[in-house]
């Protein structure tokens, strides 16, 4: 049954994945080639398929092997984080955070809202898993994360075992560089009309803010481009793609260089940041400094 599996021939398999080649994996190893190629052999009869094809001179991994090596890289990454964690020599002193930040979160606002619990008394260390909100969320109902930072309140459906708190509202602004705004803030926010427009992509709550804003204003830009990173959306305005939109506790970090000018608010339009947390981890020490403002209201 795959309750024996054997881990060392697991292992194998994966040095093997990584290496490209039996020779290189068992060079690292320090092993034989013909000791490696047969761990795999009994790997693969205990699980009844193959892992490698032969491709020429070099091997290959089948579809059960692409998969085996997925599940692989978490098994072996986990237990390679296990060893560091345990050799921490202040481990029971340490107090752990694992943070999913949701991809649309700008970074400067997900630093903003850590920081109550960087600020506490012990020593606290944090681990940040970037990623999109479904799969975040997945991973805080399995505990595998502590706390999920996110433009939104987790669904209803998932109301039972999670808990949603708004920690901050954000008015938004429209920046450019120097000779884009000069051209556009006259008369702004009509002056954007047909004026090039950099979005952040729809899966974004403020996307559809945005629409709606400029459609209550009759206001028709060119959508010159749409992002699903933030930085990246910054990238192409710094570089004067287009004017783009961000929230107003950026504002000294975007137009401190220079390379940017803030041309006028987006008014009634706000980015809200919430943390999200398992109920059953709701006494954990760090969780409880992040959410307490919310909580004190």
């Amino acid at each position: 049954m795959l309750s024996d599996l054997n881990y060392k021939h697991l292992h194998y398999f994966w040095a093997v994945a990584r290496a490209g080649s039996v020779t290189a994996a068992a060079r690292q190893l320090g092993m034989t080639a013909q000791t490696v190629s047969g761990q795999i052999s009994r790997l693969e009869q205990h699980i009844g398929r193959a892992l490698f094809t032969q491709q020429g001179r070099g091997l290959v991994l089948t579809e059960a092997g692409r998969m085996a090596l997925g599940y692989a890289d978490r098994i072996f990454q986990l237990g390679e984080e296990l060893q560091e964690m345990l050799a921490d020599e202040q481990l029971d002193h340490t107090l752990r955070l694992s943070s999913g930040i949701s991809d649309v979160l700008p970074k400067s606002i997900a630093y903003r809202l850590l920081q109550p619990a960087l600020a506490l008394p012990q020593r606290v260390r944090l681990h940040c898993t970037e990623g999109a909100f479904d799969q975040l969320l997945h991973e805080l109902s399995s505990h595998s994360l502590d706390l999920v930072l996110a433009d939104r309140p987790a669904p209803a459906a998932a109301q039972q075992t999670l808990q949603s708190y708004l920690l901050a509202r954000c008015p938004v602004m429209i920046f450019a560089t120097p000779a884009l705004a000069e051209r556009y803030q006259p008369g702004f926010p009509h002056s954007l009309q047909r004026a090039p427009l950099l979005l952040p992509s729809r899966d974004n709550v403020l996307r559809g803010q945005l629409e709606h804003w400029l459609d209550e204003r009759g206001i028709r830009p060119d959508i010159v481009g749409e992002f699903k990173d933030g930085a990246l959306l910054h990238t192409f305005g710094e570089q004067g793609a287009g004017l783009f939109p961000a929230p107003a506790f950026a504002a000294s970090d975007i137009t401190g260089s220079g390379k940017l000018s803030l041309l006028g608010p987006v008014t009634g339009v706000e980015e809200q940041y919430y943390a999200i947390a398992n109920r059953r981890k709701l006494q954990h020490t760090a969780v409880q400094a992040i959410i307490q403002p919310a909580v004190s209201e």
